[in-house]
């Protein structure tokens, strides 16, 4: 008699029930084992976290129940890859693989070619999927826009309304984080993960929340209610890309119906700005399935040892507890820890600060951000860390003023106050910099700058002109200037046609094109 012969749908960053064509496809074949995989060695990888396993963890329950809601189940196995899936050979016939495609880490992108190895040697037919926007293998990035809208617009995939499992399977159980050596379930109240948590958020933003998010998205104040709090599911898969695409144009269409005057006149507006944003999630993504050794290495090389040798492990320390002395980088650093969620706008300026004030190596700041991020998305959270520390040779280089975005951002010290209670009775106009009040104050409002509150860590205007002086330095040489075409023709976006312009002077004008200086005028 010959063994039985399963289907098996192997999770990744999927996890959900609706929109996905591997389940679908495997549950037409016949008898469906749906399964996910928690790999010990890419738990003990120094981007990953406790609150990323709980996030998992509670999407696996979500999707579990919703499996059994069509007579399916969810399959539980903790091991390297591919030895689980050679494991199940020795009882059943592996009909075929499917999945997703994964554009992540350095270590998955390895495990991938191990199962593909082991896939061919054993002559199992392994069947992986697009869910976004990243083209596999991508020959030109000239056409990706249109690329991504046919993915974007393609008819949903249905849900089965029923599913085989086989019989006399071992299902497994969610192992607890202490298996896998993480630390103790934390108590923060973090978003929680699942289709239906996502649905759910998906809804209310684009039904109540999302009126506000042009101008809302910038401020940490409004950004927890005006952005979508989508990132975590669509980094996770709770959520497709196009399921969300395919949403969005449905309200748009729905609002343009509306009767004159009968709607916000900014819900159009936001929902166009959200929108751009779904194709830049996908644009930053493609960088990293295009060139996966920028996860540790410069975009641009001629930036190799820019910093590498200068690591201060001291302002390191202050930056991620949140003791600078800028006000609003360490609240928003102390926002993320309790919350792991923060605005991109402050995403751009913590890593901004952290490599050109403090002149860290992007490397070791974006590894303690993945931690810290619920959302974090490999493609997207490294070339964004390098292009926030002016190492891909092609974007403008932005240096913000700590100061300047209190009074743009938080003028009132709403923000500031919640997570940096020592600053609580400083006055609104010394809130940007402490440590101009003069003693009196300090001593009223029982902030003493050196003793409750720490003095700057490094002085602004000093910092960022070094920091301006030393990538100048590179970037106008000949040798930067080619590399930025062959970077630009690999990973730019086609919206501008020449990236890098041709400098031979350090002028002011020729400042103003590399640079964003949003700079703080002193009161004194």
């Amino acid at each position: 008699m010959g063994r039985d012969a399963i289907h098996l749908v192997w999770l990744k960053r999927d996890l959900r029930l609706s929109d996905h064509l591997p389940i679908w496809e495997a549950s037409r074949s016949g008898a469906t084992v749906v399964m996910y995989v928690f790999e010990p060695k890419l738990w003990a990888m120094p981007e990953m976290d406790r609150v990323h396993f709980d996030f998992i963890a509670q999407s696996l329950e979500d999707l579990s129940e919703k499996l059994r809601a069509i007579g399916g189940r969810l399959a539980i196995r903790v091991g390297e890859l591919p030895d689980v899936f050679a494991e199940l050979t020795s009882k059943f016939d592996i009909a075929g693989l499917y999945s997703h495609e994964e554009t992540g880490n350095q270590f998955t992108y390895d495990r991938d070619r191990t199962v593909a190895r082991w896939a061919r040697h054993l002559g199992v037919t392994w069947k992986q999927y697009p869910q976004n926007g990243v083209v596999r293998p991508l020959k030109s990035r000239n056409g990706w826009a249109e690329i991504w809208h046919k993915r974007m617009t393609a008819p949903i995939t249905p849900t089965p309304a029923s599913m085989v499992i086989p019989g006399d399977f071992d299902w497994g159980r969610i192992p607890q984080g202490s298996d896998l050596g993480l630390l103790s379930k934390q108590s923060q109240d973090l978003q929680r993960g699942g289709q239906s948590q996502a649905v759910q958020t998906l809804q209310s933003f684009l039904t109540l929340r999302g009126v506000n998010y042009r101008k809302g998205m910038s401020s940490p104040v409004t950004a927890p209610d005006d952005c979508s709090r989508l990132s975590p599911y669509l980094a996770w898969g709770c959520l497709s890309m196009k399921s969300t695409y395919q949403e969005l144009l449905a309200r748009e269409e729905e609002l343009r119906e509306a009767p004159v005057g009968s709607i916000d006149s900014r819900w159009l507006g936001s929902l166009k700005s959200f929108s751009s944003r779904l194709a830049w999630h996908c644009h930053f993504m493609q960088k990293l399935e295009d060139e996966p050794t920028l996860e540790f290495e410069n975009i641009s090389r001629v930036y190799d040892g820019l910093r590498e040798n200068e690591f201060n492990q001291e302002r390191f320390e202050a930056w991620q507890s949140g003791n600078t002395g800028y006000p609003m980088i360490d609240a928003c650093m102390r926002a993320l820890a309790q919350t792991r969620w923060i605005n991109f706008r402050m995403r751009a300026m913590l890593m901004s600060f952290a490599s050109n004030h403090l002149w860290l190596h992007w490397r070791p700041t974006a590894v303690h951000l993945a931690k810290c991020f619920l959302d974090f998305e490999p493609g997207i959270h490294f070339s964004q860390c390098q292009m926030q520390s002016g190492t891909t040779g092609i974007n403008t280089i932005r240096i913000y003023s700590p100061a300047k975005q209190v009074i743009d951002q938080d003028p009132t010290g709403e923000f500031i106050r919640r997570y940096v209670p020592e600053l609580a009775r400083v006055p609104n106009e010394y809130l940007p910099e402490p440590h101009r009040m003069p003693m009196h104050v300090q001593s009223q409002v029982g902030c003493v700058v050196g003793r409750d509150y720490p003095f700057p860590i490094v002085e602004h205007r000093t910092a960022y002109r070094m920091a301006q002086e030393r990538i100048f330095a590179i970037r106008q040489t000949e040798t930067a200037i080619d590399e930025s075409k062959r970077v630009y023709q690999k990973h730019g976006s086609r919206k501008k046609r020449d990236p890098m312009p041709k400098l031979k002077s350090k002028t002011k004008s020729d400042l103003k094109q590399l640079f964003l200086f949003d700079d703080f005028k002193e009161s004194d």
